[in-house]
């Protein structure tokens, strides 16, 4: 009996999933394909990477049945602990199917916009979705091709090479894996900034700021053009990289140091060979003055503060005198009033001709610092795009608001708490550059 209502349960399972993939753009017939089916169940509801990694779990589960049945049949020849390894790992795996089949089971519900309680029926293998695949009063939110084009059209602008400043022409920077396969990261940013601008980059999380400042810096190549002064970064690093600062967020520096001996490891590190050492200490006596720490230069780095310490971070990174000085949150951990005296101190090195470009997450309060902004966002398919870039002015006038931290509420996915528009503005922000 109990098999009879499982096949049952099967034939509508299979006629549903052919009514949905009907319904959401794929091809019915998949639906006769018995594990693949399920993969186009997950892409129709927009999870396509859980589906990817669902099916690897449905081939290895399978394999670990074969295995424990192999095994108890011939029990007495096989040891104990080889039994237990192989039901543990089957459990592992069994967990991490439920997981992901509710993952993919709670989308198809908000895809046909029913209440998620429904994916309970379902993991009971109660195929619920059969009367959202056969009635016609059952329809998705949106099919695949639509999420395609709703992922914001390509912009055919691209920017002009220029002999000074940094030109930025990413096409796209990708990664693959086998549970995740190709998956884009960014894409279609395209800019100039001029030299002796202080620029702040904004956006979500995930929405592809690290990867951009690795694709700019040559650290992480990407299908992409990038010319500082008219060099190519990718092409000529060797030469390049000491033009080229990035402090990141956590400070990379040795407590047990004092604050001289700390600049001045950098030094070593970061001047080229053929500097002298005369040259070389009146570097780090500027860069000591430049971030006001001549007064603590003999003291052990582990005794400064908060403020201090980020000072010593920053300034063993700008001994190469960068032309591109880029920094990861320098204000993470600061209270207003050092983060604000850290910025001030940056926005007077991009007066000396260099470009500076920060990340922080309390950009109103030190907004009339910079020049520009720059505003990265995850489109519908989850990649890395560019939603603005330009003056701080014109932010206000393209988002309708003054508040720099509003503006990324307004572009960060509804599921995150934002408002859900960065496709829409992706789509105005390259519309006006067409123009």
């Amino acid at each position: 009996m109990f098999e009879i209502v499982q096949f049952i349960f099967l034939i509508l399972s299979i006629f549903g999933m052919w009514g949905i993939f009907r319904k959401c753009g794929e091809k019915s017939w998949k639906a006769l394909i018995p594990f693949y089916r399920t993969y186009i169940l997950s892409k129709c509801a927009d999870k396509k990477d859980e589906g990817r990694v669902l099916l690897i779990l449905d081939l290895f589960n399978n394999i670990l049945s074969f295995s424990v049945s192999a095994i108890n049949i011939k029990l007495s020849n096989v040891s104990a602990i080889s039994y237990r390894i192989i039901v543990i790992l089957s459990l592992i795996v069994s967990i991490s199917t439920i997981l992901y089949t509710i993952k993919i089971y709670s989308a198809l519900c908000v895809l046909f916009k029913q209440n998620k309680w429904w994916s309970a029926l379902m993991m009971l293998e109660i195929p619920i979705y059969f009367f959202w695949g056969v009635m016609n009063r059952f329809q998705p939110t949106s099919t695949i091709q639509e999420r395609e084009v709703r992922a914001a059209s390509l912009s055919e602008y691209e920017e002009k090479e220029s002999n000074e400043g940094l030109t930025i022409n990413i096409k796209s920077r990708t990664v693959s894996s086998l549970t995740k396969g190709k998956k884009v990261l960014l894409r279609d940013i395209h800019m100039h900034i001029p030299q002796g601008r202080m620029v702040m980059l904004l956006g979500g999380s995930g929405a592809g700021k690290t990867t951009f400042l690795n694709a700019i810096t040559g650290f992480e190549k990407a299908d992409a053009t990038v010319l500082l002064n008219g060099r190519d970064v990718y092409k000529d690093f060797e030469s390049l990289k000491y033009e080229i600062g990035f402090v990141p967020q956590q400070d990379l520096i040795r407590y047990n140091d004092t604050v001289e001996k700390t600049i001045s490891d950098s030094a070593d590190l970061r001047l080229p060979l053929s500097i002298s050492k005369q040259e070389e200490k009146k570097k780090i006596n500027e860069v000591m003055d430049i971030f006001g720490l001549k007064a603590v230069c003999q003291n052990l780095v582990g005794k400064q503060s908060g403020g201090q310490k980020k000072r010593i971070s920053i300034a063993s990174e700008f001994i190469s005198n960068p032309y591109l000085f880029i920094l990861d949150e320098p204000d993470s951990g600061l209270d207003g009033v050092l983060a604000r005296n850290l910025m001030e101190r940056l926005h007077a090195i991009s007066r000396t001709g260099r470009i500076v470009i920060v990340i922080t997450h309390s950009p109103d309060r030190v907004k009339d610092l910079f020049d520009d902004v720059i505003i990265l966002a995850k489109d519908a398919e989850r990649t890395g795009r560019l939603v603005f870039y330009g003056s701080i002015d014109d932010a206000n006038t393209f988002f309708n608001t003054d508040k720099l931290e509003e503006m990324v509420r307004m572009i960060n996915r509804k599921e995150e708490g934002g408002e859900g528009l960065a496709d829409e503005l992706i789509e105005k922000f390259g519309g006006l550059r067409n123009e």
